[in-house]
C-alpha cells in the first residue's frame, strides 16, 4: 500500500500561556490546517491511501491547562455513534477542527490521522474528574476515506504536558482499512512504555501502527528515526511516524518504516515541512523476518587470551545515566563490560584506523530524568573527542567503518536494536536475535561511519 507522513513545521502561538478566545485559537489552528490540506492533496495525488500528521501540529505546545482550553475540540470517545463531522457538522458544538480534518479525508478519498487537543465534561461523582469539571486530552483521531471518525486515542504517557490529563484507563485503539487491515495508534512518549503501545501490539497481533509524535532528539540512543526504526524491527511491524519540524528545539525525524527498510527524513539544517510518500508491503500476521542462518557462529564467551592487557574501565554520563565503559582501541579485539546483572560483549574489526575514539558501554538500572523507566543497554558509541569524559556526548558524524558483533545477557525480551550511521542515517543489521540466552546484533561494513550500535532493552516490570 502507499502511505504518507508529513513532518510539519507548525505555526506556533507567540504566547501560548496567554488566554485567548475560541475565534483567535481557530485562526491560528486554521493556518496549520491550511498546510495540512495542501499536503493531503499532494499525498493523494501521489497515490497515498493514508496520511499521518504529527503530534501538536495543529495547536502547538507549552500551554497551561487554562490557556489551551479555547484550542480544544469536543470529541465523543464512545464508539456507539458513527459520525462524519464533514457531513454532519451540527451534531456537536466545538468541532471545527474535526470537521476540517474529516472533509480533508473525504475530499481526497484518503485515510487521515491527526493529533489535536480535546475536551470532555465529567461529573464530580467521577473520582478522576479534574476540579474544573472537564477532562483535557492529547488525542489522535483517525478518519476513513469517506470522512467517518473511525478511532480516537488519548495519549497515556504524557511528557510534561501540564495542559492535559492522563485518561483513567489506557486506550487500545485500532481502525480497519481495506488496503492493509488493522492499524494501531499511540503517541510520542508512549513508544517507551508497555501500556498501551506494547500491550496493544501484542494483544491484537498488530502489524501496522500510526504514530504522531513531537520528539526532541537525544543522541546517541534516542534520536527519533533511530528509535522509530528499532521499534519497527523489534516488533516486526510497519510504522508510519510523523514528527514535528522545529530544528531549534531539536525536533525532526519522521519516516515510514518496515522491519527491513526505512524511508526517513531527518533535517536539522533547513526549515519548512516535508512530505514522505512510500509504497510498502502489507505485513500479514504470520510474516517472519529471518534472523540467522544455520551454522552462523554463536556469540560465545570472550576468549580468555590476552586478558592481562585489558583496557581500563571508566564511567561517563550518557543519556543522563551513569554508564560503565571500556575503550575500543586498536584495529580489532574482543571486549566485555558488565554492570549489575548485565554483561555486554563485543567482537570488532576496523577496516582502517581513524583518529576517532569509540567505547563500549553498559547500563542496567532505572532511568530517572525526564521520565522514569528501567533500561538495560549495551552500546558501542563514538565519543565526542579523544578523552574518556567525552563518551556519551551527542555526535552526528563519523568516518570509522566497523565490523562488529555485539551481544548481551539481557533479562527482558524487549530489545530495540539501534544502528545509527554518520549524518543521522540508518543502517540495518545483517543478523540479530536470541541465541543461548543472549541477544545479539551483527554487521559487516556499515554503510557509512558508525555513530551508535546498541541493544536498548526495556525491562518494563521494573519501571
Amino acid at each position: 500500500y502507499v502511505a504518507a507522513v508529513y513532518e510539519h513545521e507548525s505555526v506556533l502561538s507567540p504566547n501560548p500561556t496567554a488566554l485567548v478566545d475560541r475565534q483567535t485559537a481557530l485562526e491560528l489552528m486554521g493556518r496549520n490546517l491550511d498546510i495540512y490540506e495542501q499536503q493531503a492533496v499532494a499525498a493523494a495525488r501521489q497515490g497515498a491511501q493514508i496520511i499521518v500528521f504529527p503530534e501538536d501540529g495543529i495547536h502547538g505546545f507549552n500551554f497551561t491547562r487554562s490557556s489551551i482550553y479555547p484550542y480544544l475540540d469536543f470529541v465523543l470517545h464512545s464508539h456507539s455513534v458513527k459520525w462524519n463531522p464533514c457531513r454532519e457538522p451540527y451534531l456537536f458544538n466545538d468541532t471545527e477542527v474535526l470537521q476540517r480534518l474529516s472533509c480533508m479525508a473525504l475530499k481526497n478519498k484518503i485515510f487521515l490521522v491527526a493529533n489535536l487537543g480535546t475536551k470532555q465534561p465529567c461529573e464530580h461523582t467521577d473520582p478522576h474528574c479534574p476540579a474544573d469539571g472537564r477532562y483535557q486530552f492529547n488525542t489522535n483521531v483517525a478518519f476513513s476515506d469517506d470522512g467517518v471518525l473511525v478511532a480516537t486515542y488519548r495519549k497515556h504517557n504524557l511528557y510534561f504536558e501540564y495542559a492535559f490529563d492522563t485518561p483513567p484507563e489506557p486506550d487500545y485503539k485500532l481502525f480497519d482499512t481495506p488496503f492493509a487491515g488493522k492499524f494501531g495508534m499511540f503517541t510520542c512518549f508512549d513508544i517507551l512504555f508497555f501500556e498501551p503501545a506494547v500491550n496493544l501490539i501484542r494483544k491484537y497481533n498488530l502489524k501496522q501502527v500510526v504514530y504522531p509524535t513531537a520528539w526532541m532528539n537525544q543522541l546517541p540512543l534516542l534520536s527519533a528515526v533511530e528509535f522509530q526504526q528499532a521499534f519497527a524491527t523489534a516488533f516486526n511491524i510497519n510504522i508510519l511516524a510523523a514528527n514535528i519540524h522545529h530544528p531549534t528545539l531539536g525536533m525532526t525525524g519522521s519516516g515510514i518504516y518496515t522491519p527491513v527498510k526505512s524511508f526517513i527524513y531527518h533535517n536539522m539544517e533547513s526549515y519548512g515541512g516535508k512530505l514522505i510518500v512510500a509504497e510498502i508491503p502489507v505485513i500479514t500476521p504470520d510474516y517472519k523476518t529471518i534472523c540467522f542462518k544455520e551454522g552462523q557462529e554463536t556469540p560465545g564467551s570472550v576468549s580468555e587470551k590476552g586478558n592481562e592487557h585489558l583496557p581500563p574501565l571508566f564511567y561517563a554520563e550518557m543519556m543522563y545515566d551513569n554508564f560503565t565503559f571500556i575503550p575500543v582501541w586498536g584495529e580489532q579485539g574482543e571486549l566485555q563490560v558488565c554492570a549489575n546483572t548485565l554483561c555486554c560483549y563485543l567482537n570488532y574489526q576496523r577496516a582502517v584506523l581513524t583518529n576517532e575514539f569509540y567505547a563500549l558501554g553498559v547500563f542496567d538500572g532505572l532511568h530517572t530524568v525526564h521520565g522514569t523507566y528501567y533500561v538495560q543497554a549495551c552500546a558501542l558509541v563514538k565519543c565526542g573527542g579523544l578523552s574518556f569524559s567525552t563518551c556519551g556526548e551527542e555526535v552526528t558524524d563519523a568516518t570509522a567503518v566497523i565490523d562488529f558483533q555485539l551481544w548481551g545477557n539481557m533479562s527482558t525480551p524487549y530489545i530495540f536494536p539501534l544502528l545509527l550511521t554518520s549524518g543521522i542515517t540508518l543502517d540495518f543489521a545483517d543478523h540479530m536475535g536470541w541465541k543461548n540466552d543472549h541477544y545479539f546484533i551483527s554487521k559487516n561494513r556499515t554503510s557509512s561511519g558508525l555513530l551508535t550500535a546498541a541493544l536498548y532493552g526495556r525491562w518494563y516490570e521494573k519501571d
